[in-house]
């Protein structure tokens, strides 16, 4: 009978064989298939006499047609290419949020150029309502274009973490339907059974997975995989743990098993990785360029800004803005140094200009000791702080205060030092053009009356006794003309009266009246508010009535050297900048974020290139080519053939064999 068992192995192979080549072409167009084989193995061979007979064919099993290492890579490179294809996407939005930074066309680099073209106007004309007006909306419009993008990337990253979240919850999905394939699968090997089918359904578990998180594969006996992602075991045969979303103490988002709170940030491929990679770093390094171009625009504008006035004049009322301390060593940009008010009679017009001490001792590191000093120390002003830490500044009635730097009218009293009996009237006008505060000392060469005697003279010098000009009030000089100092901007006019050689004063020059930063740290008359590209916005009191915009730096309020000093900024490298222009740091901003979006579009194509070839190496070891398995069909067929003929032979020889008998 041993004939007939080999027919019935040989039908059965056949059989087998047919049904496998059957389901491969019935999933010659399924996603995640391998072809599968069946593996044939001679049967147990029987010794008769000298003749080794065969025992026919064992099927024994089935095989899936794949190539791991293949697989793995094709996992890598999925990967990657889910990170670049999500940020190459984010940041093509981002690109055109920007927009193009040339002029013509629009956006925040437009914007920028057009507030400094509006104050270089307002410079031909710093009276002028209408472009007062102009200067004021182009401030206007700028801050609203840093605004709107600044709330457009906050917006970006909202959606991140809104979208890292919902990805994450795919990825538990996925975990626990591969743990659940695995534990199925371990079953059926166990068991003797065929798993192909589902390891493939596993397999496109773990390839979906792969496009959203860069994963590393384990396999393992009995056809369990382990899934790990980013050193975390996501899938570990039967079991598998849930993932969450939280930050680190950088503020950076990260993933954790849930409940660990051990949130890791290194984290790359897949979508998870290009999401993580934009928050973290891509769109956060924009967020903070944005917000330090913005931040360096009102520090530029707003230095200047507190020293001067504009035509509304000098102010009987200030009050800055919220600060979180009064503390001054908590509020940026404070330095020690001194801040100068001047004080103005409206009565007469008589001015006096006083110091301020900050962080200059232990009574004046708050803003309540500020207040203190200024109430106690400066003439017809108070000053008050309340419970948000802001600085009010208040005159008595008929009194009017500023900053600015323009030189006192006459040198105080203190400062002459005069041995005659009839002295002459001193008049200063001019501002100062130097570059530190300065003390000007006048001294007397000659003794005579003033436009009467050719060898009377002024020999200026600087703080360091540096002689900076001789200057001619004798013979030749007309009594009351102003003379002009060097080329410091300061002006002087003596009237009739004698002088003695030696005789001397001095006037105090000011090229900054708030060297410790303390008026726009405290928002004491700024132009812009805000401490980033959100915040930035035009001062209400400005806004409401742009005549406070100041372009004087002198008191009669018709000079033009304060919006000019605001429009220069324009051209001012800036540290924070990395010594850029604003526009400089602008463009570089946009450049970089082109650049970007154009190394990654050329990796994006050459992964996909290299992600197709390993495809088409997958498709070659594992797909289903339908010529091959047809010319399959047709050997087994045949087979199946032979072998039936082969038994209906060994029928009949029986058949004939027993009637013989």
């Amino acid at each position: 009978m041993a004939n007939f068992d080999i027919g019935l192995s040989g039908l059965n192979a056949a059989q087998r064989s047919l049904d496998i080549i059957g389901n491969n072409i019935a999933n010659a167009a399924t996603e995640g298939y391998h072809r599968q084989r069946v593996q044939l193995s001679p049967a147990y061979l029987s010794q008769q006499g000298f003749t080794l007979v065969g025992g026919g064919v064992d099927v024994i099993g089935v095989k899936r047609s794949i190539d791991t290492l293949l697989e793995q890579e094709i996992y890598r490179q999925q990967s990657t290419l889910g990170q670049i294809a999500q940020e190459f996407d984010t940041l093509r939005t981002i690109e055109n949020a920007f927009g193009d930074f040339s002029s013509e066309n629009g956006g925040l680099n437009a914007a920028i150029d057009q507030f400094f073209r509006s104050l270089q106007e307002l410079s031909t004309n710093p009276t002028d309502n209408t472009r007062l007006n102009q200067a004021v909306s182009s401030a206007i419009s700028m801050a609203n274009q840093f605004k709107t993008l600044g709330e457009y990337l906050t917006s970006v990253e909202t959606q991140i973490r809104l979208d890292i979240e919902n990805t994450i919850n795919t990825i538990n999905g996925l975990a626990s339907q591969i743990a659940e394939f695995n534990n199925k699968i371990e079953s059926i090997e166990l068991a003797g059974g065929n798993s192909n089918t589902m390891s493939d359904q596993r397999d496109k578990c773990i390839s979906d997975l792969s496009q959203l998180i860069g994963i590393q594969t384990l396999n393992r006996e009995n056809g369990v995989v382990d899934v790990t992602v980013g050193g975390i075991p996501l899938v570990i045969g039967p079991s598998f743990s849930n993932l969450e979303v939280g930050v680190d103490t950088n503020n950076n988002i990260g993933i954790a098993i849930a409940g660990a709170a051990n949130y890791t940030t290194n984290i790359h491929g897949g979508k998870i990785g290009g999401l993580m990679s934009l928050k973290n770093d891509i769109i956060s390094d924009i967020h903070e360029d944005l917000d330090s171009l913005a931040v360096a625009i009102i520090k530029q504008i707003n230095q200047y800004h507190v020293q001067g006035i504009g035509v509304a004049g000098s102010f009987t009322e200030l009050k800055g803005w919220a600060n979180t301390s009064g503390d001054l060593a908590d509020l940026a940009d404070i330095t020690a140094g001194y801040t100068y008010i001047r004080v103005t009679n409206t009565g007469d017009g008589s001015v006096v200009r006083t110091a301020i001490p900050v962080i200059q001792d232990e009574s004046s590191d708050t803003l309540a000791e500020i207040a203190d000093y200024i109430t106690n120390n400066v003439a017809n002003v108070t000053a008050s702080v309340n419970s948000s830490n802001q600085l009010t500044i208040l005159t008595a009635p008929g009194y009017t205060f500023d900053f600015l730097p323009a030189a006192l009218s006459e040198p105080k009293t203190e400062d002459i030092d005069f041995n005659g009996t009839a002295d002459p009237a001193i008049s200063i006008s001019g501002i100062y053009t130097g570059t530190l505060n300065d003390t000007l000392i006048f001294t007397v060469s000659g003794t005579g009356e003033v436009g009467n005697n050719d060898s009377l003279k002024l020999i200026v010098k600087d703080s360091n006794l540096n002689t900076i000009a001789t200057v001619n009030i004798g013979t030749g000089y007309a009594v009351g003309d102003e003379i002009e100092i060097g080329n410091t901007g300061i002006k002087i006019a003596l009237g009739m009266g004698d002088l003695t050689d030696e005789d001397s004063f001095s006037i105090d020059v000011f090229q900054n009246t708030d060297t410790a930063g303390l008026l726009s740290a405290i928002g004491i008359n700024t132009f812009f508010t805000g401490t980033d590209a959100v915040s930035m916005a035009v001062c209400s009191d400005i806004e409401n009535d742009p005549r406070r915009l100041a372009a004087s730096l002198s008191a009669d309020m018709t000079d033009n050297t304060n919006v000019i000093r605001l429009e220069q900024t324009k051209n001012a490298a800036v540290s924070s900048l990395g010594n850029l222009t604003s526009g400089e740091f602008y463009r570089q901003l946009v450049t970089d974020i082109g650049q970007q979006l154009s190394l990654k579009q050329m990796r994006q194509e050459n992964v996909e290139v290299l992600l197709l070839n390993l495809q088409n190496q997958q498709s070659e070891i594992s797909g289903v080519d339908i010529n091959e398995e047809a010319a399959q069909l047709l050997v087994y067929q045949q087979m199946f053939q032979a072998i039936a003929k082969y038994m209906t032979t060994i029928n009949a020889m029986l058949k004939n064999v027993m009637e013989i008998l």
